[in-house]
Formats: C-alpha cells, sequence, structure tokens
C-alpha cells in the first residue's frame, strides 16, 4: 500500500510539473475527507503521510477553547477538559485521536481524484500567477477566450484574467478571439476563475500605452508626471523633459503625430491632450486648461484651490462640454478649479473686500478709511494683522507707527480674547467626552475643537468623519462610536 502511494504521487508530480509536497498535501486532503464519511456527526480530521516511507496516520482532531467560549463539542474541546490529557496545552491547539486509517484500495476513486486534481490545478495555477507577478509586468496583451455576461474572460499565456464590463471602454464590443490590451489593475487570490482582473479605463493604462509608443520615456529621457481621463472621450497627460535638447510634447505626439495617434487608436478614438508639466501649479492649472486663455489666476494655498478668470467668449471653452475640460484639468494637477469671467472675478473679489473690510472696522474699532488700508495692502486676517514683521507693516506710507502699533496691540488682544473663549469650551467638552472608555484627554481635546462636546455628539458621527477629525485609525473610531453608542441598545 504503502508503495502504491509513493508512486501515484510521483507519477502525478512528473505529470502536471509540480512539488511533490503539493500532491502530497492533496492527497492527505482527499484521505481526510473519506476518513470523514466514517462519522455521521460533523468532525474534524488530519492524515499525515510518512514521506520516506509512504504510510499514512489518521487522527481526529478537536480544538481548544476557553471554556466560556465553548462551542461545538464535534469540533472543540474545553481547555480545563484537553488539560486533563496534556497539562501544557494552550488555547487554539489541538487534542488529537489516532483512528484506524482507512483502506486505500476502498476510497470513493472518483472523490478522491477530484479532491487531488482540484489542488494541483489549484497549485498549477498559484505558480503561474507567481511566475507572472515576479516578472513585474502591468501592461497585459490577451486574446478574449469568452464573454461571461458583458464582461470579457481574457487570455495570454497559460494565464486567465477577467476584463469586467464596467472596466471598458464605453462604446467597446468585445468578441471571441479579439486581440486586447488591458492594465492589471489588482490580484484577487481569495475567488475562484480568473484572479487577475484589468482595466482598459484606469489613467495608468494611457501612461503605460504611452511608455510603449515614446522609448524616450522607458529611457529616462522623458516622464508622463501625472495622467486624467474621461474613457473613451478625452484625455489629458502633463509630462516633462530630464534633457533640455528634448521637446517633451513634440516627442510624446510624434513625427506627425504617429505615437499619439497610436494610442488614441488603442483607446476606441479618445483624444489626448499633451500638456507641459511645471513646477508652479498654477503654471501647471493655465497649461491643463489649454487651448482656452486665461486671464488671470488666484492661488488659494489653505483650501488648495484656483479661481481662474477668462474673457467670457473663452468661458465654454474653459468648462468645456459638460464641465469635461476643467474637470481633467483639475485631476490631472489635483488642485480645485473654479473657472468664472471678468465679471464675476470682480464682484467675488468686491464681496471679499467688503466681508474684510467689516470684520477690521468690528474687530479693530477702525473706521473704513483704515480698514480699506490694510485691504489694499494685501491683509485679510486678524492674524496677519498681529503677527506680521512690524517693518511690513511700518512701510505703509498711510499709517504712522503710532498706529501700526495701536493695531497690532488691538488684533492681538481679539485673538486673545477668541482663545480664551475656545479653551474654556474645550475645557467643557474634555469634562464630558474623558469619561468614555477608550478615551484620552488629547482626543477629547480634538474632538471639542472640532464641536463634539457631548458622548451624543460622538455617537452621531460615522467612522470617517471621526478618522478624520481626529487622526486616529479606523479601528479605534470604530470602537468609540460604538462605545458612545451603547445606550441606544438599553
Amino acid at each position: 500500500m504503502s508503495r502504491e502511494v509513493l508512486l501515484l504521487v510521483d507519477a502525478l508530480a512528473r505529470e502536471k510539473n509540480v512539488d511533490k509536497e503539493i500532491v502530497l498535501g492533496a492527497l492527505e486532503s482527499a484521505l481526510a475527507s473519506a476518513t470523514k464519511k466514517r462519522f455521521t456527526e460533523e468532525s474534524d480530521v488530519r492524515v499525515s503521510i510518512d514521506r520516506d516511507t509512504g504510510e499514512y496516520l489518521s487522527f481526529r482532531c478537536w480544538q481548544v477553547m476557553d471554556d466560556e467560549t465553548f462551542e461545538t463539542p464535534d469540533l472543540h474541546i474545553k481547555l480545563s477538559e484537553a488539560q486533563k490529557l496534556n497539562p501544557n496545552i494552550q488555547l487554539g491547539e489541538f487534542i488529537e485521536e489516532p483512528l484506524d486509517s482507512v483502506d486505500f484500495g476502498r476510497i470513493g476513486a472518483q472523490a478522491a481524484k477530484q479532491v487531488i486534481f482540484q489542488k494541483i490545478r489549484d497549485a498549477e495555477r498559484e505558480q503561474l500567477l507567481s511566475d507572472f507577478m515576479e516578472r513585474g509586468e502591468h501592461l497585459v496583451s490577451g486574446t478574449v477566450k469568452r464573454v461571461e455576461r458583458g464582461n470579457a474572460i481574457i487570455e495570454f499565456g497559460k494565464i486567465e484574467a477577467l476584463l469586467p464590463r464596467d472596466q471598458m471602454i464605453q462604446k467597446e464590443n468585445m468578441r471571441v478571439g479579439d486581440r486586447v490590451r488591458a492594465y492589471l489593475l489588482r490580484v484577487d487570490r481569495s475567488v475562484r476563475g480568473p484572479q487577475i482582473a484589468l482595466s482598459r479605463i484606469t489613467p495608468e493604462f494611457l501612461v503605460k500605452l504611452f511608455e510603449l509608443e515614446v522609448p524616450e520615456i522607458e529611457e529616462g529621457l522623458l516622464e508622463i508626471v501625472s495622467a486624467a481621463r474621461d474613457p473613451g472621450v478625452r484625455a489629458k497627460i502633463s509630462v516633462r523633459s530630464h534633457d533640455k535638447r528634448i521637446d517633451p510634447i513634440g516627442t510624446c505626439v510624434g513625427m506627425r503625430g504617429s505615437r499619439v495617434q497610436a494610442v488614441t487608436n488603442e483607446l476606441a478614438g479618445e483624444r489626448v491632450d499633451i500638456v507641459l508639466w511645471s513646477d508652479d501649479p498654477a503654471t501647471c492649472v493655465v497649461n491643463a486648461l489649454a487651448p482656452a486663455e486665461v486671464t488671470s489666476i488666484m492661488v488659494d494655498e489653505d483650501s488648495h484651490s484656483m479661481d481662474v478668470v477668462v474673457e467670457e467668449e473663452n468661458l465654454a471653452q474653459a468648462i468645456g462640454r459638460n464641465g469635461q475640460n476643467v474637470r481633467l484639468a483639475s485631476e490631472l494637477t489635483g488642485w480645485t478649479i473654479n473657472i468664472m469671467t471678468v465679471n464675476e472675478s470682480d464682484q467675488k473679489n468686491e464681496k471679499e473686500f467688503s466681508r474684510v473690510r467689516d470684520l477690521f472696522t468690528e474687530k479693530l474699532d477702525v473706521d473704513a478709511e483704515v480698514a480699506d488700508i490694510l485691504v489694499q495692502e494685501g491683509f485679510n486676517t486678524l492674524e496677519e494683522v498681529a503677527y506680521v514683521p512690524l517693518e511690513e507693516m511700518l512701510a505703509i506710507e498711510s499709517l504712522d507707527e503710532a498706529t501700526v502699533n495701536e493695531l497690532r496691540s488691538r488684533a492681538r488682544n481679539v485673538l486673545l480674547t477668541a482663545a480664551i473663549v475656545t479653551e474654556e469650551q474645550v475645557g467643557h467638552g474634555i469634562e464630558s467626552l474623558i469619561k468614555l472608555d477608550g478615551m484620552d484627554e488629547t482626543l477629547a481635546r480634538a474632538l471639542s475643537m472640532n464641536g463634539v462636546n457631548t458622548q451624543e455628539q460622538l455617537a452621531d458621527l460615522d467612522v470617517d468623519e471621526l478618522v478624520k477629525q481626529t487622526g486616529i485609525d479606523e479601528e479605534r473610531a470604530n470602537q468609540l462610536i460604538m462605545t458612545a453608542r451603547a445606550p441606544w441598545f438599553v
């Protein structure tokens, strides 16, 4: 019998070109499955094959559980009972009882064969997948093997991959036998069937296609800094050159547009705008909005946004059809872009001027003339009046030294008063929140600064909001929220 086992293992390993250990593991699973059929109740069986002799032993197993969490007598054993058999046993370990090994010749041959071959197929697929991942390839080229519910199964080499319907360009219609290129989106080893998911709509796919068509990118002379797409319709890429002798846009376009046209053809006619990247974000935004002409641009670092002013006749072009041009430019640069006409810009500036003037008039107790001077000189907040270098304010011709010192003193007093009020509010919030399990003073202070001062207010938050406000991890955020919500379930 032992010789038969070893011969079977050796033959299968050679036939399927897999490691003997994989075949032995599959055979142990098949024998364990057959042994379980002896029991009418649920059972856990382990079979161990001696790698040298081929002899095999069978055991019934019970996992050691805490007395309080003990669940199923057929599969588990209480720690107190297990320690009577083995004083050194630990939670999670197994108590095993020898069984008479099933006669190999009497195993349901078909069932055993299915288990073994399935394990071997899984091992073969895993080996192919591992070999593919080691090559570090992201651009996949294969053939449509079949189409299932709109999803295409792509075959390349001996590997199958899934191209979901929602990852195809909208107007594409895949048919069996079609040659397809796609980007490796993710690998999911937890699913049956194709484990590689592909995409033809991700911006990374566009980048990889340009790398294929433009050798200078692979050579490191050019770089695609970012990309944004409206799949099948329009896309933008920003490029820069690491060699001053090379024109990045012209190089990507190619002679008579050959290179960019090859990419467009692969993407079902998707039009690609190639823009020059710059270290200056405002210049990047202006380039990304081309061909629309920009009149002026205002950068707001705090909100990471830009107000882009264009002439009335350029407004439609700057925004694009259904907002496409400005949306792609925003995705490309990473900045929020607000397009407005010169008239709208003037109205906004006038409104902002009035708001800041009223702030200074009220808080600093000055007349409109002094407030206007401060706004015209670029002051927008009380903090700026209070803490900008003294020399900057003294440089304002309309203000003498005494006035400057008085303005700075008033601004600091207003800010100090506001800080004291805030501290009192935060202190009250801390007292209310600090009693909760899992809360500490730093976290309670951060919550109070965001207006969360009671257990009820904390309970009303969701996990994402709490993470955003405090920077703690999702697990801790979830625990705190559930603690705060405990009264709901009483």
